[in-house]
């Protein structure tokens, strides 16, 4: 673990320089302690792919007491204290149909291989989230198979649908809203990834897996997807 200052009251907390299952373990296990045990110091947290930015409260603890507060916390964990909660995995319906999978000719051309082909390999794969950003709610997923893995869109789509799936790289991931994206849009889920209303905001956090769930068109109807959403 590697603590480095960003300012005043904000630290960023390393736990590897790979992204990959045990970082996002490692980040995953210290998020929720850090949540547990260091509540009435800290403001904020936000986990990514390696890391957690730490913000805390300026009028109780200085740099120093936070880094000594920061690293006493992860050796207990170390030392086998129980009570970090165990990854959920979360299953999304996805409909893979031409009419939402936007680029799934693009897609099959670029791996050499059939829409049924590109539809099994993502859809038999369990995914990571490994961060929550670009957009409330939007989790980038890996690792995605080497056989899909294709580039971004060389001129990005000035609005994506709500709930279409991507493939960027090895990465996957779900629009939560219309945005402009460059992702590479295979499917969409009529599941929503926002929910304004709860704590945590976001359906997936950090740590979670996510497996998908093919569906045809009229299940995705009847879960209130709407195909002919542009």
């Amino acid at each position: 673990m590697r603590i480095e200052s960003v300012n005043e009251n904000t630290c960023m907390v390393y736990f590897g320089d790979q992204i990959g299952a045990e970082s996002a373990g490692l980040v995953k296990q210290a998020t929720d302690r850090l949540r547990r045990d260091m509540s009435d110091l800290i403001v904020d947290l936000v986990p990514s792919y390696t890391s957690i930015l730490v913000t805390w409260n300026l009028e109780q603890a200085d740099r120093f007491a936070i880094t000594r507060r920061l690293r006493a916390a992860m050796e207990a964990g170390d030392n086998g204290s129980a009570g970090d909660e165990a990854s959920r995995i979360v299953e999304l319906p996805v409909y893979y149909g031409p009419d939402v999978g936007l680029d799934l000719d693009d897609v099959c051309a670029h791996a050499g291989l059939s829409p049924q082909e590109v539809v099994r390999i993502h859809s038999e794969q369990l995914y990571q989230v490994y961060a929550i950003g670009f957009a409330p709610g939007f989790a980038y997923l890996g690792s995605t198979d080497e056989q899909i893995a294709i580039p971004r869109k060389s001129t990005p789509r000035l609005k994506v649908p709500t709930g279409s799936v991507g493939i960027a790289g090895t990465q996957t991931a779900i629009y939560p809203s219309c945005t402009p994206g460059g992702w590479q849009i295979i499917g969409r889920t009529p599941q929503k990834m926002v929910d304004w209303d709860s704590d945590s905001l976001a359906l997936v956090q950090v740590g979670d897996q996510v497996r998908f769930k093919a569906i045809s068109r009229a299940e995705f109807i009847e879960l209130g997807g709407n195909p002919d959403e542009l």
